[in-house]
């Protein structure tokens, strides 16, 4: 079962402090009929007031926008997200940047993000509606530059930790369920579910469940499948 009904809309706000930006991001979006976009902003200052008016399942933001009109100075993102997500269980955050830096969106993903996309990805871009509509049903998504730069800086062959070995077998025992029915059998929130299997797709250079799971097995860091799974392939 999906995180969401399919009867009901996917609520999405926006910050960036790009008026343009916004505007293509509306008119991605508006190829989606399930989307809804019930606001956006300019300032980092502005989004805790807006969340706090409407239930938003998908927030779109950059990194690198003024915290106010009157402090020029990026909002403290690393700082937000966490605190975003404390208070709003089922927001998902997806981060849309021109930044490069591995460091940075390895921070952000770890902090709790569901998805981060380089804002030169265009063909990503395109598909945005596609993108919203996987992360508001929980899974987890990169675009492939943003992934490459992950992959580059750290070894595929990197162990997992006990908790996101924990997570992952999980999910390989319990292949069909949802983010939340998975952090509801582990006792642990949706967003550090979230952020426990990023930083094992990251670790493992894969790019989603499946493959972090085929992974795991190849490598031998968790339980293989049983020998009618094999047959039936």
């Amino acid at each position: 079962m999906d995180q969401l009904s399919h009867s009901e809309k996917i609520s999405v706000a926006i910050l960036d402090d790009h008026q343009s930006i916004i505007d293509g991001y509306l008119f991605r979006l508006s190829q989606t009929p399930e989307i809804e976009v019930v606001g956006t902003v300019a300032y980092g200052a502005e989004l805790e007031p807006m969340l706090s008016e409407h239930s938003v399942d998908v927030l779109i933001l950059d990194i690198q926008v003024p915290t106010s009109s009157v402090n020029p100075n990026p909002y403290p993102i690393l700082h937000l997200i966490p605190r975003l997500l404390q208070k709003n269980p089922n927001l998902n955050v997806l981060v849309i940047s021109f930044h490069k830096q591995a460091a940075i969106i390895k921070s952000v993903m770890e902090m709790g993000a569901s998805g981060y996309i380089l804002k030169e990805d265009y063909a990503t871009i395109q598909a945005l509606g596609d993108v919203v509509c996987a992360i508001a049903r929980g899974n987890i998504y990169f675009s492939q530059q943003a992934f490459q730069l992950l992959a580059k800086k750290i070894p595929e062959d990197s162990l997992l930790t006990a908790r996101q070995l924990e997570v992952l077998s999980l999910c390989a025992a319990f292949p069909d369920a949802t983010t939340a029915e998975l952090a509801n059998r582990i006792g642990i929130a949706n967003s550090t579910l979230r952020n426990l299997l990023s930083g094992a797709y990251i670790r493992l250079n894969v790019r989603n469940r499946t493959s972090a799971i085929a992974k795991a097995r190849q490598l031998g860091i968790i339980t293989p499948p049983p020998p009618s799974f094999e047959f039936q392939k």
